[in-house]
């Protein structure tokens, strides 16, 4: 797993307190190096290999898997079963996209919010699972060129509206 420098960073500062709080998931550092403590979070399986990283949404920090290649962007949440300390997997593009999303091979359901190269919020979806060939695609409402996606447990991102932005920098 690799961390990115956000990520160590916070996890240094929470070694100096008690806990980095991040929606959905605590993660205990007192007494650990940022190594250790990102050691100590359950990541899935699937995604041990992935960059984790904290990204700022809204008002919140949420602790993500980044996707930002082609081959993990088409591996996205396929055959994980729990997404663990994770908040969900953020799909970011080095310029506009277009195009759905599809749930093949993917065993948990899952809600998207697509945002817009400046970081505006551009839609949403709950997605499910999907057997049938060819499996329906989801994509924000009109279709708009977006920037990033955030897949996450059904109900997880409820709270992000109209005014919510995301802020992310690789």
């Amino acid at each position: 797993m690799r961390i990115s420098p956000l990520l160590a960073i916070a996890l240094i500062v929470a070694a100096c307190s008690s806990t980095v709080d991040v929606p959905d998931a605590s993660v205990s550092t007192t007494g650990t190096s940022p190594e250790a403590a990102t050691e100590t979070l359950d990541i899935p399986d699937a995604l041990a290999d992935s960059e984790i990283d904290m990204v700022v949404v809204g008002d919140r920090l949420l602790l993500l898997a980044i996707s930002d290649s082609p081959a993990l962007r088409a591996r996205g949440l396929m055959g994980v079963t729990d997404l663990g300390d994770l908040d969900g997997m953020l799909f970011h593009w080095r310029h506009e996209a277009d195009g759905g999303f599809w749930m093949k091979d993917t065993l948990i359901p899952l809600d998207i919010v697509w945002f817009l190269e400046d970081g505006s919020f551009a839609g949403r979806a709950s997605m499910v699972p999907c057997t049938d060939d060819p499996c329906p695609t989801y994509s924000p409402e009109g279709d708009p060129d977006y920037r990033y996606a955030i897949e996450a447990r059904p109900g997880a991102l409820d709270w992000i509206d109209g005014s919510t932005r995301i802020v992310y920098s690789d």
